[in-house]
């Protein structure tokens, strides 16, 4: 007999709780992935909306002079066959399309608050694949502005207004869906891979607007489109909310000869179901099967009565009385009076305005400053989410190692502030230095905000004054990432303003968003660094009952 193949080996070295872990991880990680791929193609595609507008409009006063004609340039043909693409061929097309982020930022940081709210009280898989089906539909539609030759600026506005919306629904889903999975055991670690999402739709997203942004910049969006709805059929098809809903796939096989009683449900969280089954024979019975291998604990309501696997007790003798009320959804006040979740919310605010401004404005500045071409530098962009990447797996391990989530991402903070300025002088001096410190600067800006945004998240949402009530993740988790939307919105509108009197006082905005980061966290800090017990906050002050 031939031997088992190492590889077989290890596959069936893992159980099926490991299985479906796996199964939710990748799936969640992928969904997310999807939702960033989406939003990066504005950002690749403003150099194409506004292209050699001020080069021509230098040129015509040259060759009229040069002529020694002082009749009028022809009116606007040519500048409309070979300049931007109305309305962004205008002087102030900076803040035309400072705007078009802002819109997008805005309504994402109002409906983020809202969405945490909603997606507590409904099935986490059917509000996330509508979230996802829609998104596909209004990202599509931007990029069909190019296809039917669109010029309006309300209609662009409209469009980011409502992605923006629905685009909501996935950050609290997804968090509060990993976070049923896996315990706090190295949570930083795990979540740190997991939220190399964002970097890697980044670079996707730029990757595929790029190949498309010079020739039909309106696939650049499509495609990015079509995948997003594709990922929500996937979504409905395969994503596993909560382990308890495998239960009832994986209760026992009913014995022959018996009878099925209909089910016992009651509705648990998110719309789980748990089923209690009773069986008829010549002795009436009722067999209670219920295990939670993923967590190892029993059910709260048979653990002192019945052991972890299926057990038939008679009916006469014991009754079971089942608790009727399940926790209530906690509410927005309560969930901001948990503390650090205030402290950690205005962090994120200025974190991710940092962020995103990159997000939205670095492939743009890099056509200007190296004075490469659209494809060129959204292809040189990805670099920044390369080192997001790294930083947000260093920013969890780091915070797991030495139990400490605030001082890990105030000592990134710290670091940030003059890496942002020393990007601003060396990315004059040639694509070698660029290149370097794009990676770098990456990393330190990125890595705060991946912590903050899962671990941290994660670690607030099961604070002890919950009391165990597990209905509070996605409103936690919402509250942190729409205040830090909110800074998301304002810095790529600053950015616009302020990049009309040179990119230097871009980068002094960038400098003076780390550095009050960094300040609002001096307190969690200083708790920290002075607690008698060497306990990350998220089990000083987030310790889960």
């Amino acid at each position: 007999m031939a031997s088992v193949p190492p590889g077989i080996r290890l596959l069936v070295s893992f159980d099926r709780d490991q299985w479906y872990r796996a199964l939710t991880f990748i799936l969640t990680f992928l969904l997310y992935t999807s939702f960033h791929l989406s939003r990066k193609p504005i950002s690749i595609v403003k150099s194409e909306l506004h292209k050699n507008c001020t080069s021509l409009s230098e040129l015509a006063p040259i060759a009229s002079s040069g002529s020694g004609s002082h009749q009028p340039s022809p009116p606007s043909l040519h500048a409309d066959m070979d300049c931007s693409w109305k309305p962004f061929d205008k002087r102030n097309y900076k803040q035309l399309l400072g705007a078009m982020d802002y819109s997008f930022l805005c309504a994402y940081a109002v409906g983020m608050y809202l969405s945490g709210i909603i997606g507590e009280r409904l099935p986490i898989r059917l509000y996330l694949t509508v979230g996802m089906l829609t998104s596909g539909l209004f990202t599509c539609l931007f990029g069909l502005g190019y296809v039917y030759n669109i010029h309006s600026l309300g209609f662009y506005i409209f469009v980011q207004v409502a992605n923006g919306l629905v685009q909501t629904t996935g950050w609290p889903s997804v968090v509060t869906c990993i976070s049923n999975w896996f315990g706090k055991g190295r949570r930083g670690l795990i979540m740190g891979l997991w939220n190399s999402h964002t970097s890697v739709g980044n670079i996707l997203g730029s990757l595929i607007a790029g190949y498309w942004v010079s020739s039909n910049w309106g696939l650049s969006f499509i495609v990015p489109g079509l995948i997003i709805a594709f990922m929500g059929v996937i979504c409905f098809l395969f994503l596993i909310e909560h382990p308890n809903d495998l239960k009832s796939i994986h209760a026992p096989n009913r014995s022959p000869g018996k009878s099925q009683v209909p089910n016992k449900s009651r509705n648990g969280v998110n719309g789980h179901t748990e089923v209690y089954l009773q069986y008829k024979d010549n002795k009436t019975q009722a067999c209670y099967y219920y295990e939670d291998s993923v967590q190892n604990r029993k059910s709260y309501d048979t653990e002192l009565l019945l052991p972890r696997e299926s057990v038939c007790v008679p009916v006469q003798p014991v009754v079971v009385v089942k608790r009727e009320s399940e926790p209530s959804p906690i509410s927005f006040m309560g969930a901001l009076r948990i503390p650090g979740v205030i402290e950690f919310s205005l962090c994120l605010l200025f974190a991710k305005l940092v962020s995103y401004t990159f997000l939205f404005w670095l492939p743009l500045y890099i056509t200007k400053a190296a004075h490469l071409d659209a494809k060129k530098a959204g292809d040189l962009s990805t670099l920044f989410d390369v080192g997001g990447i790294v930083g947000g797996i260093l920013a969890g391990v780091i915070s797991d190692k030495l139990e400490k989530r605030a001082t890990t991402c105030a000592v990134m903070l710290l670091l940030a502030a003059p890496t942002l300025y020393g990007f601003s002088m060396i990315s004059e001096f040639g694509l070698g230095p660029t290149i370097g410190m794009l990676l770098v600067c990456g990393g330190l800006v990125n890595g705060p905000y991946s912590l903050i945004t899962t671990a941290v998240s994660a670690d607030l949402g099961t604070h002890k004054s919950l009391k165990g009530n597990a209905r509070a993740l996605s409103t936690v988790t919402a509250i942190i990432d729409g205040t830090g939307s909110v800074g998301a919105a304002v810095g790529p509108l600053l950015a616009g303003l302020l990049s009309a009197g040179g990119w230097d006082q871009v980068f002094y905005m960038l400098m003076t968003a780390d550095f009050l980061a960094l300040l609002l966290l001096l307190r969690l800090v200083t708790k920290e660094l002075t607690s008698s017990k060497s306990r990350p906050i998220s089990a000083v002050e987030l310790k889960e009952h």
